[in-house]
């Protein structure tokens, strides 16, 4: 497929769904968007190599055509993309063949069923009759759910509603109820009829529930339950006017956004491998984030070895998927370090560049690895996230050896 074929297909300035087609329109690969037109034009732009993995490369090549399903909102594009791909299973949406430590939305099985966030590798700890994912993004996923909280109210404790051990956990629920987060009622078939509706939205099935509810809204009505009928009607307004702007991400912006692309830079300290650490710290929009750095105690390595060193701290770091990924990957040391970085992205199906910084026997940057494109526009912001990766990898091993 090609930008001209692109051309003939118009495409919505509106959130949705994609499909990239292959010859029997058997469907490759599965995205959704927050604008149809944009999201598809930047498969065909002249850096996409820079951009994207050699699997979607080929993918594009593969393609025949595109199609799409519109949406009202980013939520609910966010939605039928997790729920196709479950479907369909497309050859180029790799990441539902490793889902464990993906998150997962259950309905428990309870009386006041819970509605929780799981880890798929955690799914069998649950006695669960419903369950939604997976979902990659942990951060983009819980910003999903406060907008559905908006929309219907629900438990998300630690035990089941009426087996709190303590006054403390008994006071909380009581507190989220004031701040509207819990249902302030204990009525039993007003709260399944929401759990039902978080249900039929995690389905898709969003005109189902207005349907429902309007039905509701004029029975109401009709038996001069006025207030009751405004109620309803609120919900019904909210579901039609979905505000997910806490969702939304320009699909053009990822490189070209100084204000918010988000570099990541890994080292790793020792003494002849001992005391053996690795970091993690964070430059955003060229400036330093200190409350993102974090620490990670080599656990897995013995002796001398970076790259091994490298790899758990990575692989400890994608485990967090409630952190937000950075739009660059910056490790120090040279082909190594890098090809170990992106064979653990690979694995993963995350798209995000590494580059190296090669140093001297000072320790001094002689050269930095990684496309040029990038390195020409983020040179100073890489070498910054480095030289703190440097310096918080020496002061918290020399901290370490402190202890010990």
């Amino acid at each position: 497929m090609n930008k001209e074929s692109l051309q003939k297909k118009k495409l919505p300035d509106a959130p949705g769904v994609y499909f990239f087609l292959g010859t029997r329109k058997d469907i490759l690969y599965i995205g959704k968007a927050t604008s149809l037109k944009n999201r598809v034009r930047s498969y065909f732009a002249p850096d996409l190599k820079d951009k994207r993995s050699m699997l979607i490369g080929k993918m594009i090549l593969e393609a025949k055509s595109v199609d799409y399903t519109a949406t009202d909102s980013v939520l609910e594009a966010m939605i039928l993309e997790t729920n196709l791909i479950r479907t369909h299973k497309p050859r180029y949406n790799t990441i539902s063949k490793d889902d464990k430590s993906y998150n997962h939305l259950v309905i428990t099985n309870e009386e006041w069923p819970r509605v929780l966030v799981v880890r798929g590798k955690d799914l069998g700890d649950y006695d669960y009759t419903y369950h939604f994912g997976p979902f990659p993004s942990g951060s983009l996923f819980r910003e999903a759910l406060k907008i559905v909280r908006r929309l219907f109210q629900f438990y998300d404790t630690k035990h089941p509603i009426g087996d709190e051990k303590s006054k403390l956990a008994r006071g909380k629920i009581d507190f989220n109820r004031q701040i509207g987060l819990y249902p302030m009622e204990q009525n039993k078939k007003e709260y399944l009829q929401a759990i039902r509706h978080i249900r039929l939205f995690f389905e898709g099935k969003k005109l189902q529930i207005i349907k429902e509810l309007e039905k509701e809204m004029k029975k109401s009505a009709k038996e001069e339950r006025f207030e009751d009928a405004n109620i309803v009607k609120r919900k019904i307004f909210a579901l039609q006017h979905i505000h997910d702007i806490a969702l939304i991400k320009d699909d053009s912006r990822i490189y070209r956004d100084e204000h918010s692309l988000r570099i990541e830079a890994y080292d790793v300290a020792h003494l002849q491998g001992k005391d053996m650490v690795g970091v993690m710290t964070v430059v955003e929009g060229g400036e330093i984030k200190r409350s993102e750095y974090r620490k990670f105690k080599i656990q897995s390595v013995s002796g001398a070895n970076d790259p091994a060193a490298l790899r758990e701290v990575l692989e400890r770091r994608l485990y967090h998927t409630e952190w937000p990924l950075p739009q660059i990957i910056a490790v120090d040391g040279s082909t190594a370090q890098k090809n170990v970085a992106e064979r653990i992205l690979q694995k993963r199906e995350l798209v995000i560049p590494v580059v190296a910084v090669v140093k001297d026997e000072r320790h001094r940057p002689i050269r930095v690895l990684g496309p040029q494109s990038l390195l020409k526009k983020h040179h100073d912001a890489i070498l910054l996230a480095n030289a703190e990766a440097h310096r918080f990898s020496i002061e918290y091993h020399r901290s370490k050896r402190k202890l010990v």
